[in-house]
């Protein structure tokens, strides 16, 4: 394969092979004006340039920039990242350039008119003052003002390309760029380069901030630092928090944004963010104390709407309550409990009445304790009443599981709203809610406040709504802390299984799962059939040993397959046994490099078929959600797209879109959250003390359903069953419920 190399040349458009309008992707042939180093250009001297680029013609003269690549079918290519149109300056230059079709209604007798009547200034008189067309023999009024708005939209488009161009982005970004803003772009961007934050979806901070650079703007920019505020904002919701409080985050800004003057400065301009409305603060009690909360805007929007919601639920009267009033409970109940095989607690019996006479209720338990026999149970009393219903959870794995389990239809949280990715808004909220008398929502330690909001808004205030999931694992990934805070606040009928049901208490799996959220030691002893602990204290030997594992004795033994019936879940992301370190070693025993398949390099991340990838964020015009676990099946090196099977769905990425993707041989435990899986194996070391807490390891062991392999220290296992500290997140939700 020839060697990559990066040319700049100048050369003329002969031929336009394709061009796609909504991505800006091109395939042309170049006529250079000089001899190409790099590489022959082929018996007719042409050059084929490929990539993302501004929509050039047949005849128009520009400069290319890009690397020298192989192609395995078309051969040698240039993969441009910019391309700058350059008007021609000769007579016949012009004519042709004003005839390749850059504007629509100038052909070639047309331009051949227009040159002759103004000559060599043609291109000058065109750009300063093109209502002069009319002069031109043959060009009417009407024809004048048509080609001359043709002419100034070409310019100013162009004008934009080459200006985004030249502060460093790829011709791809740049067009995103300009599709979303328009001809106003390069005034946009100089005024304020960080209102491209807000207004091209997928530039974020980091990107507008290299942008500001290369435009010369200081550190200390005002720009700058309001628009570091409310990222410190965005990035302390990724850890969980609403808001924070005002003096925290003037802290953390200073600390992120590498700022070295003074605070006031950074206290002013967060007083003058709030006052355009960019933030918003609210005093209010946090833990017993008051504090001033800075929250975003949507999150401010999300939990004020929330508690107004739910309380509004709670207190509308409803036609079960009202039938749930008149039934004589321990007649329904014995003949309920004929319909399910097994007999039933009195705990369970309690969570059918509690949701017929009350409106909200939670439905709590760790693993074996007859969470899904008691909504099986519920689903069956709804049945005899007629009552309309939809079950619903967060992901998609987590509704399949659902459904697989109650015999009913279940869906996403996402598609029981009816969510529209083109307009990226649900379909159901307070003018269109769910026409059903009661919602059931699984997994629900895993939903986050935005979508508890939207949840709450989609559904009628006669609704009856039961959220089920176990309040030991952790805290869902996105922000707020929603279970916690609805059965802390009384707001909700709250029922907590406890009995361990005997036909699951041969599974280790389970009852070290209990023990664990006891505060005791696991059972690690290998006497059982499906939980095993290998030890090995030092890190790197810890690696190579859970890569054995996971690539050959537990295929050998258990015949499952290492890379779909296998998650790696790890506690941090450094070190020899953590994440990173994981993804590597396990990518080059399952997924080796080979000449023969194809792989890319993107964002210093190298994707290659087959490889197990995971989406990071929700991405609704795709689709696809934040932990969903797919498979690289085609890369299209020329098209710069990755396609990714995620379930029964063919997911295509551009290349500028895979920062959301990354490998998922090994995960977080976080981001294991909700999903499960037929072998979990987890690396437990006393370096990875930062991390090792009882609901991570909880959590973590609790995704298994056949097998669950530690390799470690106990030492490692011990600190994180005695370390019950759950970390704290700031929401004012339950302060807002309970006042």
């Amino acid at each position: 394969m020839f060697n990559q190399q990066t040319d700049t040349f100048n050369g003329t458009v002969e031929h336009v092979t394709y061009y796609n309008e909504d991505s800006g992707y091109a395939v042309i042939q170049v006529r250079p004006d000089k001899k190409m180093a790099a590489a022959s250009s082929g018996d007719n001297g042409l050059v084929s340039v490929v990539g993302v680029m501004p929509e050039l013609r047949a005849g128009e003269y520009a400069e290319f920039t890009g690397e020298w690549v192989e192609d395995p079918r078309y051969g040698l290519q240039v993969r441009v990242s910019t391309v700058r149109p350059i008007a021609p300056s000769s007579r016949e230059g012009i004519i042709r350039y004003l005839s390749s079709g850059i504007v629509r209604g100038i052909g070639e007798v047309r331009a051949r008119r227009i040159v002759d009547h103004f000559g060599e200034d043609t291109l000058s008189i065109l750009n300063k003052n093109p209502d002069r067309l009319i002069e031109v023999r043959g060009i009417g009024s009407r024809q004048a003002k048509e080609l001359a708005a043709a002419w100034v939209s070409n310019v100013q488009s162009r004008q934009a390309m080459i200006y985004l161009q030249g502060l460093g982005m790829t011709a791809r970004l740049a067009t995103k760029i300009y599709k979303a803003l328009g001809y106003d772009v390069i005034e946009r961007v100089k005024n304020d380069p960080y209102s491209l934050i807000d207004a091209v979806f997928g530039i974020g901070f980091i990107k507008a901030d290299q942008i500001a650079r290369n435009m010369g703007m200081p550190p200390d920019a005002p720009e700058r630092l309001r628009a570091g505020l409310s990222y410190t904002l965005q990035q302390m919701t990724r850890d969980g928090h609403i808001f924070m409080p005002r003096q925290q985050l003037i802290e953390k800004a200073t600390e992120i944004l590498g700022y070295g003057g003074e605070p006031k400065i950074l206290d002013a301009l967060l007083s003058g963010a709030v006052l355009a409305g960019a933030l918003v603060i609210e005093k209010l009690t946090f833990n017993g104390e008051r504090v001033e909360a800075v929250y975003l805007p949507d999150y401010h929007d999300a939990e004020v709407g929330a508690v107004t919601h739910l309380q509004t639920i709670a207190e509308t009267p409803s036609i079960i309550t009202e039938e749930g009033r008149k039934i004589d409970w321990d007649a329904y109940m014995r003949r309920l409990a004929a319909t399910v095989d097994t007999q039933l607690s009195e705990q369970q019996q309690s969570v059918v009445r509690a949701f017929f006479t009350d409106k909200i209720a939670v439905l709590t338990g760790g693993p074996g304790t007859g969470k899904t026999t008691t909504v099986q149970m519920l689903l069956n009393a709804l049945d005899d009443y007629g009552y309309s219903y939809m079950l619903g959870s967060p992901t998609g794995r987590a509704a399949k599981r659902l459904s697989e389990t109650t015999g009913r239809d279940a869906q996403t949280i996402h598609r029981c709203l009816e969510f529209n990715p083109q307009y990226g808004a649900f379909m159901r909220d307070e003018e269109f809610p769910l026409e059903i008398e009661a919602m059931i929502v699984d997994e629900a330690s895993m939903i986050d406040l935005k979508l508890f909001h939207s949840l709450l808004r989609g559904l009628h205030p006669q609704t009856h709504l039961l959220l089920v999931g176990d309040i030991d694992q952790l805290p869902s990934v996105g922000a707020g802390n929603v279970l916690r805070d609805v059965i802390a606040s009384g707001v909700a009928h709250v029922t907590a299984l406890q009995t361990i049901f005997r036909q699951e208490t041969d599974s280790q799996i389970i009852s070290n799962a209990h023990r664990i959220n006891n505060g005791d030691m696991p059972i690690t002893d290998n006497s059982g059939r499906d939980f095993f602990f290998f030890g090995e204290a030092d890190p790197f030997r810890a690696a190579q040993l859970l890569v054995d594992v996971v690539a050959n004795r537990i295929p050998k033994r258990f015949g499952m397959d290492p890379v779909r019936d296998v998650q790696v879940i790890a506690p941090m992301y450094r070190g020899g046994a953590g994440i990173d370190n994981l993804n590597s070693a396990l990518r080059d025993v399952l997924n080796p490099e080979d000449r023969r398949v194809a792989q890319v390099e993107i964002f210093r991340r190298v994707f290659r078929v087959g490889d197990k990838v995971m989406q990071t964020r929700n991405n609704y015009a795709k689709g696809v959600f934040n932990g969903d676990i797919g498979y690289v099946i085609a890369i299209d090196d020329g098209a710069e797209i990755i396609k990714v099977r995620m379930g029964d769905s063919e997911i295509e990425y551009d290349y500028v879109d895979c920062d959301d993707l990354i490998h998922a041989y090994c995960i977080s435990i976080h981001r294991s959250q909700g999903s499960e899986y037929p072998a979990v194996v987890m690396p437990l070391l006393t370096q990875h003390y930062m991390m090792l807490q009882r609901n991570l390891l909880y959590t973590a062991i609790t995704r298994a359903r056949q097998m669950v392999v530690l390799v470690g220290n106990r030492d490692a296992v011990r600190m994180a069953v005695k370390n019950n500290k759950v970390a704290e997140r700031y929401s004012g939700l339950l302060t807002r419920l309970t006042e």
